[in-house]
């Protein structure tokens, strides 16, 4: 929805009936002129879910595209501000899309180095007056040409007015409107912590003309994410592994949906069970290739019910 200039995407699955959604792309964006989109887009592939995902990047290229093809015809150009808020769990895809996105304004021109700097509250907030200002700026420097990534952003707020972080994000503003054109402004967080915290200041969210909601993964597509995750490391699921990996994913969304850590889930279970499994093996003397490549529901199982080890 478009509201006062700003666009609120949320991206969702893919749905046969929708045409706006269709992967397939016409023979028009085949040609050389179009590389860096088609970068974009196999780089995407590499991903499970993010389906998507595309459709958003496409809108952003088209429009940098043809507008570029505007000012060739001598028509007014428009100047597009590119400052995001991205809204999703820890390990859907925003720091792997921001990216993404740098990668694809250096390469239209929008952005000089199209690099991306990450950062957190510690890197933007100071011990004392004066301090905050001064390491946000020195932050914002190491970004112009490219795209600062502020993640867990609502943190900024956490300490109300006589916080320092309300001088980070005052410096924020001040330089979003001074150096609107040389870099790009991303804050990220949780869906519902990023909301607050755009309410707390009027003024706000109306210099993020781009929302972008990401939703956590199905069951389905995490359980496709495992087995690219223990293929790569040469390893192999059984079917009672499978099963019991997609029992332990609805137990912990049913727990905490709102704050459910996705990929990172995943990755940190799978290492877990892994070990699981090494001791497993040794106990039972078991070395054959077979055995050596395959993790068993109980690998699971003990990975995630019989540790003290936080899974996120």
């Amino acid at each position: 929805m478009r509201k006062r200039g700003q666009i609120n995407i949320v991206l969702k699955k893919q749905t046969e009936e929708d045409p706006l959604l269709s992967h397939q792309e016409s023979d028009m964006l085949e040609k050389p002129e179009h590389m860096a989109y088609k970068q974009v887009q196999q780089e995407l592939d590499e991903f499970i879910g993010l389906s998507t995902i595309k459709q958003f990047m496409k809108e952003i290229y088209a429009w940098i595209y043809l507008n570029q093809k505007r000012q060739e015809e001598g028509l007014i150009a428009g100047k597009q501000v590119f400052h995001m808020v991205f809204k999703g769990n820890p390990g859907t895809g925003k720091t792997t899309v921001a990216r993404l996105i740098a990668k694809l304004f250096r390469d239209m021109g929008v952005l000089e180095k199209g690099h991306l700097i990450e950062a957190e509250r510690a890197d933007l907030v100071g011990e004392y007056i004066g301090h905050t200002a001064q390491k946000t700026r020195e932050l914002v420097k190491k970004a112009i040409g490219g795209i600062l990534f502020v993640d867990e952003a609502y943190s900024l707020a956490r300490g109300g007015e006589k916080d320092f972080g309300k001088e980070a994000i005052d410096t924020l503003v001040k330089a979003m409107e001074d150096q609107q054109h040389s870099f790009v402004l991303i804050l990220a967080g949780y869906p519902k912590e990023m909301d607050r915290f755009l309410k707390l200041n009027p003024g706000l969210p109306s210099r993020f003309p781009m929302k972008v909601t990401f939703p956590n993964y199905t069951i389905d597509e995490l359980t496709k994410m495992a087995r690219k995750m223990v293929k790569e490391r040469d390893y192999q699921l059984d079917s009672r592994a499978e099963a019991t990996l997609q029992d332990i994913l609805k137990i912990t969304k049913d727990k905490d949906e709102e704050h459910f850590s996705n990929g990172r889930f995943i990755r940190n279970l799978l290492e877990r069970s892994i070990r699981n499994q090494a001791v497993r093996l040794l106990e039972e003397g078991k070395y054959k290739k077979e055995d050596l490549m395959t993790l068993k529901g109980i690998d699971l199982s003990h990975a995630y019910f019989d540790t003290d080890v936080k899974m996120d």
